[in-house]
């Protein structure tokens, strides 16, 4: 029984990452962005003296061995092709790391911007406020408070059926 559960908030965490937080279009962005510097990476090594990248897919193993701070990437040969590699390095990195940052952030600070956080948030600093109120308002806030609890028992029964 736990199983299916389990299943159901793993499904529901990553639909929440997927809609909720910058982390795919981060993602795609990164993509987009290693597949053209190591484009760059490459052309610009090709035919250089002493090159240590000899073909594309050297060049896209370099893209993710760099940002990624791995430290076993082979420096470049030609001048231009450093300073795209420095450039991938510096971009790539800060949109990498940013990407997981911006994501947590995003994801744990989500519940606080939702609609039913904030009426809560309202309704508990009113319920502060009681003590202020006449016996007509507490009248209508009991009618309010009946309705709310009539709304709440259907929602739960339509989630049941």
């Amino acid at each position: 029984m736990q199983a299916p559960r389990s299943h159901a908030r793993l499904r529901r965490f990553i639909r929440e990452i997927m809609l909720h937080t910058p982390f795919t279009k981060m993602v795609y962005l990164l993509i987009i962005l290693w597949l053209l510097f190591s484009t760059a990476l490459y052309l610009a090594e090709r035919g250089a003296e002493a090159a240590t990248l000899h073909s594309y897919s050297e060049a896209l193993y370099w893209g993710v061995a760099a940002f990624s701070t791995a430290g076993i990437a082979d420096t470049p040969s030609s001048g231009f092709a450093q300073l795209i590699g420095g450039l991938w390095i510096v971009i790539g990195s800060m949109l990498f790391f940013g990407t997981i940052v911006a994501t947590i952030t995003t994801y744990f600070s989500r519940p606080m911007q939702l609609p039913h956080k904030k009426i809560i948030d309202t309704i508990e600093y009113n319920l502060e406020q009681l003590n202020e109120l006449s016996v007509d308002d507490l009248d209508l806030l009991k009618e309010t408070v009946d309705t709310l609890i009539t709304r709440v028992e259907r929602l739960k029964e339509k989630s049941q059926h």
